[in-house]
């Protein structure tokens, strides 16, 4: 396996958005890669869906788009995604991906993939305040929103 110093570093900004809960949604990324010094960004969305499943799916997307391991710091201000990615998954996975509770976890369907590619790389994670000029976070709201947007209006 790769040292993990010889791995190319990346900045993985998200975010998710949603016009009600549920209701027309959208996610964002920024791949932001330090090493290379390059940066992409993406966006979509979905009809029907919720704020945490477009958080979710935002992680996912960003991550499935680094072509190689990677060492990733994700930026999100979803306390959900962060703290799912860096506390609860292991207890959900012991007891068979149930809660501490013993209910089922909800969003298990995006949970796992998320999962599987977070092994893929060395991930640390930092929870940043939405809507307070976070630039990153800034642009991906604006991207998410737009995508929930354009779905709501029937234009995406």
């Amino acid at each position: 396996m790769t040292e993990s110093s010889d791995l190319p570093q990346v900045l993985l900004f998200t975010d998710g958005a949603c016009l009600g809960n549920p209701g027309p949604g959208g996610w964002a990324y920024i791949l932001r890669c330090v090493t290379t010094k390059s940066e992409s960004e993406d966006a979509g969305g979905e009809d029907d869906t919720t704020n945490n499943r477009m958080e979710l799916t935002a992680a996912i997307e960003g991550l499935r788009a680094l072509a190689k391991r990677s060492r990733v710091k994700l930026c999100s201000d979803s306390e959900y995604v962060i703290k799912g990615l860096s506390e609860w998954l292991p207890g959900w996975k012991k007891r068979g991906w149930r809660t501490s509770a013993k209910k089922p976890v909800l969003n298990k369907d995006l949970w796992q993939p998320l999962d599987e590619l977070a092994q893929q790389h060395e991930l640390t994670f930092e929870w940043v305040r939405g809507h307070t000029g976070h630039a990153e976070n800034e642009r991906c709201d604006e991207l998410a929103t737009t995508q929930a947007t354009l779905i709501k209006e029937g234009k995406a």
